[in-house]
Formats: C-alpha cells, structure tokens, sequence
C-alpha cells in the first residue's frame, strides 16, 4: 500500500486525500472557476493546507455527455498549470487526470507524479506503457464506453463481480507492461445507474480481494445530489457521509471538491479505529 511519487514514498495505509483542480470551463460543479495564474495558486495552496496529500488536476470534463476536446487544446490547458504549480509549489505532488498518452507524457515530463486514467487504458493503448517508462503510480477506474456513451452502457448481471473481473484484466496487462504501483478507482457515476452506484458502495469492500489501494471518487456528484433532491452545490453533507461510508469499507484515497471537510473525516475515521 506503498506509492512512489517522483522519489517520495507515500504510505496509502493511512487514508489519504486527493483535491480536485478542474481547469475545465464545463466540469459538473465547478467548471470555469479558475481563470488565472493567481485563483490557481490560491486554490491550491488552500487545499494543500486544509490537509490535500495529492492534486488532481483536469482539463477534460467526463462528466456525461461531455463535449469532445482535442489532444492539443487538452495540453494547452494543463500545461502551463502544471509549470505554475511546480515552479511556485515544487513540493506538491500533481496527479494528472487524463486518458490520452500524450497528454501524460507531457505533464510527467513537467513535473507530475501519477496518471489518473478513467479508461484503464482503454482509450488509448499506448497509455500503460507511458506510464511504465515513466515509473509513476497509475490509477485506473472502470468504466465502459467513453464519456459521450457511456450512460447508455449500464448493463450489467453482476456489476461488482464484472467491474472486479475487468479490474483484474486491466491489472494484468499493466503488469505485462511493467506498471509497479497501481490504485483502482470503481467510478461512481461512469457507465452506472443511481441503484448501480450504492450498489457498489455496499459491496465496496469485496474490491480488497485485488489486493491494491482503492480511490473513492464521489465528491458532490449525482448518486449524492439526485438521490437528496437538490444539487451539487448542496452536496457536501451527503459526500461527508458516503466518504465514510468508503472509509469503512476500505477506502485508501478521496478524490474530493472539498479538502477541508474530507481530511477531517479520515482524522475522525482514524481516531475511531485506534
């Protein structure tokens, strides 16, 4: 449960949380938000003091039904942020959230330390053996389709027992590739229906038998906000409670909007298991 971040070793064992830098104009809570050097830096440096280990940084909405974006308008939105934040905050540790090669070449060859892939590879297959020429942590998160399909592919007869056999593949040919440190991501809200969704989350723990650190990415998204009848904005009392819930079925990283609130949880999720 031990990651290797650009030389720096990071013990997953003791819950970990992961900020959201979106850099999108259309990302579903808060696209368009950040608009220059000093919101970035700001934003940032907050999430890092509120208790953030890592930050996520995209620039490619897969909310559903998101618009398509080029490879080269994606690198000309995370590149420059990528070179801010290792130039002002050296020390930060930059997860890029991206499915295409290129894109992660780039930022790791500026700086970042893991690749955040929603595809698995499977969008793009030169993806896992960029990652292992660079020795960088990969996380990998099921879904099906891409994110203009994938809300039509929700057909499952077993969800959790076909997202652990498709974990199991993607792990093996990561492997094959030569990836060492590896983190699955069940994908809240990618290729699953709202029931599919707490589906999952009740069998949350049944994904320990694959033997890596698992990412709970649930922060302020629809399973919340839909099932309480309001909106991602007033989604951050629900996100708390099934952020816990992943903690106590085994969850090592959360992927959250709201650093503060989340390392709060796993301070009180760690005091209760002493």
């Amino acid at each position: 449960m031990t990651i290797n971040c650009n030389g720096q070793l990071i013990d997953l064992n003791a819950p970990k949380v992961m900020g959201i830098l979106n850099i999108t104009p259309n990302s579903f809570f808060d696209g368009g938000t950040y608009k220059n050097e000093a919101d970035i830096l700001s934003k940032v440096n907050k999430m890092l003091v509120d208790g953030a280990t890592f930050i996520d940084i995209g620039a490619y909405s897969s909310k559903p039904n998101a618009e398509f974006v080029s490879v080269q308008e994606e690198i000309n939105r995370i590149l420059p942020v990528v070179a801010l934040l290792m130039k002002q905050l050296p020390e930060v540790i930059l997860s890029i959230d991206t499915f295409r090669s290129e894109v992660a070449r780039i930022c790791i060859e500026s700086g970042a330390a893991i690749i955040n892939d929603i595809s698995a590879g499977k969008l793009d297959e030169k993806m896992m053996e960029t990652v292992a020429k660079a020795r960088v942590p990969y996380i990998m998160m099921h879904m099906k389709g891409n994110p203009q399909t994938m809300q039509t592919l929700t057909d499952y007869d077993n969800i959790v027992k076909e997202m652990i056999l498709y974990f199991s593949e993607r792990v093996f040919e990561a492997r094959r590739h030569g990836i060492s440190d590896i983190i699955i991501d069940p994908g809240f809200g990618f290729a699953k229906t709202l029931d599919q969704n707490f589906e999952v989350i009740r069998k949350l723990e049944d994904f320990q038998m694959l033997d890596l650190p698992l990412l709970a990415g649930i922060s302020r998204k629809s399973m919340v906000y839909k099932t309480l009848e309001t909106s991602p904005e007033e989604a951050l009392n629900g996100t708390t409670v099934l952020n816990t819930i992943s903690l106590s079925k085994g969850a090592n990283i959360l992927r959250v909007h709201d650093v503060k609130e989340a390392a709060e949880t796993v301070k009180l999720w760690n005091k209760l298991k002493k």
